[in-house]
């Protein structure tokens, strides 16, 4: 039993981005804990309306919604005859041609330590290194080269269940006609990561690469246009990809107004520290969003009642992360559907399956294309 703790905790390790040995352990070299389960009816959480065990919400409700337990996956997430698939093309890009994320790694071997200086910092040591990101483009088969599209920008791609969801809404013309970049990470995770840097900072910069960086060389490459209009632009991603979509729009409004986060990381992963948001992504609940006037932003998201949590400190539950999330967004009244998934870890790829048809539709719900 020990051995298979061990291996689930190592395995939420890699695909959320915290050290082992920061995660739940009871007492000292005891197997870290997997995450416990959240019930949707926690002193704190918002109120959700739980649907019928199947079902998902309406792609036109606003609101907080309760999913599962079972995840079947959506139709739209297959082949279907008589779609037309949309073409695939993928380039990498490399750090020494990079002027604004020129590479870090952390050090092999070494962990995250807290700061004597100040309980809110961390210890880590990392040097430069390089690193070659992969960058897939879709485009689908009724663009028409040369004309203006909308697009959405994902993270930690490629991501072959966009592409695939795309094609049959895109068909169905319950989404409009649409790039999708799906762009990699430049290696590593959490802290001292060039992952952690350029996902969990909080700043515009991450979206500032991809605006000066990767969209000039899609444009030329494969002979499309991406429209300048924000309202016609989203972005998404999980996990710590998700705090990233989050803050692409957020500090460049004028670029992104659609945000699509699967367990978003809106906790405390930020480093190097910076005052201005001294717990990260968790800012954004905590002071951001309430205290900042209304974006104009629309907002997908969906944690699962499995979803992480580090016992380290306050602000490393994901679960209550994204509660705040939702909270913060009603209380200030934007445009959102936050789902909250029963029978459901990390970035469940099973509820992923269930969902994205239905978040691709509901974050592109009052797109009029400009002319």
């Amino acid at each position: 039993m020990s051995r298979l703790l061990l291996s689930f905790a190592f395995l939420i390790s890699l695909t959320a981005g915290f050290d082992l040995a920061t995660a739940q352990t009871p007492t000292a070299g005891a197997a870290p804990l997997a995450p416990p389960t959240r019930q949707f009816s926690t002193p704190g959480y918002v109120k959700a309306k739980e649907l019928p065990d199947g079902t998902i919400p309406s792609p036109k409700e606003d609101g907080n919604f309760i999913i599962g337990p079972s995840h079947n996956a959506a139709p739209e997430m297959s082949a279907n005859e008589g779609v037309p698939k949309g073409d695939v093309f993928e380039f990498t890009m490399e750090s020494k041609d990079s002027k604004i994320y020129t590479g870090i790694a952390r050090e092999p071997n070494t962990l995250t330590v807290p700061d004597p200086a100040g309980p809110n910092k961390v210890i880590v040591n990392s040097y430069p290194a390089p690193y070659t990101r992969r960058v897939a483009v879709y485009v689908p088969k009724q663009y028409v080269p040369g004309t203006e599209a909308p697009f959405i920008v994902g993270a930690d791609g490629p991501d072959p269940s966009l592409f695939a969801a795309l094609d049959n809404l895109i068909a169905g013309r319950r989404v409009p006609v649409m790039i999708a970049i799906s762009i990699g990470n430049g290696s590593g995770d959490a802290q001292g990561s060039e992952r952690g840097l350029e996902y969990d900072t909080m700043s515009g910069l991450y979206a500032e690469f991809v605006e000066k960086e990767v969209l000039p060389l899609v444009q030329k490459r494969y002979n499309v246009k991406l429209t300048k209009d924000p309202d016609g632009r989203a972005t998404t991603g999980c996990s710590s990809g998700g705090a990233a979509a989050m803050a692409m729009a957020w500090y460049h409004t004028d670029l992104y107004h659609r945000i699509l986060s699967y367990s978003g990381t809106f906790v405390y992963q930020q480093w190097p520290y910076n005052a201005e948001t001294p717990h990260g992504a968790w800012e954004f609940h905590e002071t951001l969003i309430p205290n900042s006037p209304k974006k104009p932003l629309r907002i997908w998201m969906d944690v699962g009642d499995r979803d992480l949590l580090i016992s380290r400190d306050n602000y490393h539950d994901w679960v209550l992360a994204n509660e705040r999330m939702a909270k913060a967004l009603a209380d200030k009244g934007y445009s959102y559907q936050f789902v909250f998934a029963k029978n459901a870890g990390h970035c469940d790829r099973a509820v992923k399956a269930q969902t994205l048809p239905l978040a691709l539709e509901y974050l592109w719900q009052g797109y009029t294309r400009k002319k």
